[in-house]
């Protein structure tokens, strides 16, 4: 019996100090914020305007913030940008939306720094030519509504990873648009 209990602690000491060895490589984890921002957003976006493609934001401004600004921060906090993601929920009474757009993004964002991107896409292609945006250039108008605007709300959100390896994400930045015909 003595040997099982001789056992049974030894297996629960080996158990804690690869448990302590753990939490001390991972100081960083949950270190960092990610904020974004951006400088000026459309208000109203015309389906058919005479440039066609791509709606894009002048500038974004991604900040990393440290959660605990005395305490010590490292280069391990740095965050790498990975990704970011367009979303759409419709304001009005119709359903259809608009594909998310997912594309990648690369730079890094240094613990308590800021990142600025430009030309970030909101509507594409894709977009445009899938409903309810192409009844908007085909019909003027949204065939579900009836409605010739169709207003959406467009949200970004940021993905990064720092360098000690931890996922991080920004809070969703959004902001509402008119699209007319």
């Amino acid at each position: 019996m003595k040997t099982h209990r001789t056992i049974l602690f030894l297996l629960i000491a080996a158990s804690l100090s690869v448990a302590g060895c753990n939490s001390r490589t991972e100081k960083s984890e949950g270190t960092v914020l990610l904020t974004a921002q951006s400088t000026t957003t459309p208000v109203v976006v015309s389906v058919s305007s005479t440039t066609p493609g791509v709606f894009q934001i002048p500038s974004f401004a991604i900040h990393s913030i440290i959660k605990d600004p005395v305490g010590i921060s490292s280069e391990l906090q740095t965050i790498e940008m990975r990704s970011f993601t367009v979303t759409y929920r419709r304001r009005d009474t119709g359903t259809r939306v608009p594909a998310p757009i997912v594309r990648g993004l690369s730079g890094n964002v240094s613990p308590g720094g800021t990142l600025f991107v430009d030309n970030l896409p909101f509507l594409t292609l894709d977009q445009l030519l899938s409903q309810p945006l192409k009844d908007l250039a085909q019909f003027g108008r949204d065939t579900e509504t009836g409605t010739a605007v169709i207003v959406l709300d467009v949200t970004f959100q940021f993905f990064g990873r720092t360098i000690s390896g931890d996922d991080i994400a920004s809070e969703p930045t959004t902001f509402t648009i008119d699209v007319t015909p």
